[in-house]
């Protein structure tokens, strides 16, 4: 299998197992509800992401909007970069690891694009529905991002000794994402990881 071939069924195979369970996510749960996958520590609880990174906001009507096109931008440029890294004939594992953050960035920009127009609102007592009869939730580029993956794997209370937070709660490990942010994630570190090997490699 050449090089395109593989950069292109990585992507495929991140962005359907992404969609996939965004779409069952979204159509079977109502906003809040969490399942257990083993155990407690590896649940699915569903929250959607209204702007950046670990649900951070953004003010003004434009905020979201800006952000997608961001987003588009930016997944531009990292498809641009793939495609350049396959002419060079570049190593497979950086190629790979591109092609991930491509693919989770194109993701997440699916559901801000379009989410808002083809769901209906999930609450946290109905789930939502596909094509609704009255439209969506939100216009173009106003979709929020689903999440669901939560691993809290350590829930504990902080030491009496322990400064500032002392007595309070914790959770290990707390953020909520998806497989669209696993696959930028695993990209990155493995870049990271393997940086002198790779840079080795296209120069």
């Amino acid at each position: 299998m050449n090089l395109t071939r593989k950069a292109i069924l990585v992507i495929l195979l991140i962005l359907i197992a992404d969609q996939v369970l965004k779409f069952f996510v979204k159509t079977t749960m109502p906003l809040g509800a969490t399942q257990p996958v083993i155990g407690n520590w590896f649940l699915i609880r569903f929250i959607e992401n209204p702007g950046m990174a670990f649900g951070i906001d953004i003010p003004s009507k434009i905020g979201k909007p800006a952000l997608t096109i961001f987003r588009m931008i930016a997944a531009a440029i990292i498809g641009w970069y793939l495609r350049s890294l396959i002419s060079k004939k570049a190593s497979t594992g950086f190629i790979i690891c591109i092609a991930m953050i491509f693919a989770g960035a194109v993701g997440n920009i699916i559901d801000s694009l379009f989410y808002g127009l083809i769901f209906s609102e999930s609450t946290y007592f109905d789930t939502a529905m596909l094509f609704p009869d009255g439209g969506g939730y939100a216009p173009l580029l106003n979709g929020r991002v689903v999440d669901m993956l939560y691993f809290p794997v350590i829930e504990s209370t902080f030491p009496g000794w322990f400064p500032i937070w002392h007595g309070q709660r914790f959770i290990f490990f707390r953020p909520i994402f998806n497989i669209a942010d696993s696959a930028i994630s695993v990209g990155v570190v493995s870049i990271l990881l393997f940086q002198r090997k790779y840079l080795k490699e296209i120069r």
